[in-house]
């Protein structure tokens, strides 16, 4: 260590005793370092005026505090006064959608009774209605048990007459050439050999029978479509409960005859413009192939006027 190194170190270890214990030399270290440091009267002006400053400064704090105090109470009130206001505004909004609710459900409630009144309503038109088919068919049961019954009944007495009529067949066959041998002269008796008078007897006996009036219709048909040439078209009309009836009654036809009667009712439905419901052909002597014919054709042939049903 050298001289000076161990001087400062010698110093630094007596220096606090010298001080104490001389005071000529504290005074002297003292004015030697006056320049270093402040004296005590002015570090106690300069704390009085940090300690002004600081008092400054904290009522000017204190002044700032009281006014954000003051700026966040306002805010505050603001605030609660904006939630009390939006608290009223949800209030009334949630009054508002339970009023609406309310309503939405009493409307669905009066449209579910009105459903269900169209539904029991249906339901009992159903019923009715059910009731209605369930008697109608009953109805149609009995009539037709009672058809069944008729029918059964009806087909006793066709097996009864059958039975008559295979009595008196042989009885006809016997009495067959007699008749034939005497026709002749009862027509020439009674003017049956004329077509006309013959036409007229038959007509008669269907009016007493079935009480209706035989109308003989003649009209000309100018196209020829009956005949192939333009002639006059004669054709026996009966009409019953609304039903028309066109009728042939002849002493006799044959298979061109029936063709003919067939032509003469299409040309009578074509001028009149409505269809016939029935074809009839009455005659006494109707020819095997005419008949065929009637049968292909739809006519429906009786020998006897009292053959025809109503």
């Amino acid at each position: 260590m050298t001289t000076l190194e161990s001087l400062k170190e010698t110093v630094k270890r007596e220096l606090p005793t010298w001080l104490e214990s001389d005071p000529a030399f504290r005074e002297a270290i003292l004015s030697l370092t006056a320049n270093l440091y402040s004296r005590r009267d002015e570090t106690n002006d300069w704390f009085h005026q940090t300690l002004e400053e600081m008092r400054r400064e904290r009522e000017r704090q204190d002044a700032l505090w009281r006014k954000n105090d003051e700026r966040l109470e306002r805010e505050r009130q603001e605030a609660e006064r904006k939630w009390e206001a939006k608290q009223a505004e949800l209030q009334a909004l949630r009054e508002e959608q339970n009023r609406k609710w309310e309503a939405n459900q009493a409307e669905l409630q009066a449209l579910r009774e009105e459903q269900n009144r169209k539904w029991e309503a249906n339901q009992a038109e159903l019923q009715a209605s059910r009731e209605e088919q369930n008697r109608k068919w009953e109805e149609q049961n009995r009539k037709e048990e009672e058809h069944n019954r008729k029918w059964e009944e009806q087909n006793r007495k066709w097996e009864a007459n059958q039975a008559e009529l295979k009595g008196l067949h042989e009885e006809s066959l016997a009495l067959g050439k007699r008749i034939d041998r005497s026709i002749g002269a009862l027509g020439a008796r009674w003017g049956l050999r004329s077509e006309k008078a013959f036409r007229d007897a038959l007509a008669g006996i269907l009016e007493k029978t079935f009480g209706v009036e035989v109308l003989n219709v003649s009209e000309y048909d100018d196209n020829g479509e009956v005949f192939g040439r333009p002639d006059q078209v004669e054709i026996d009309v009966l009409i019953k409960n609304g039903l028309l009836i066109l009728c042939e009654l002849k002493s006799s036809i044959d298979k061109a005859g029936m063709y003919i009667f067939e032509r003469k009712a299409r040309f009578y439905e074509r001028r009149h413009e409505r269809k016939a419901n029935r074809l009839i052909v009455i005659s006494p002597m109707i020819d095997s192939r005419a008949q065929d014919v009637a049968r292909r054709l739809g006519i429906e042939t009786y020998g006897e006027p009292e053959e025809v049903s109503g």
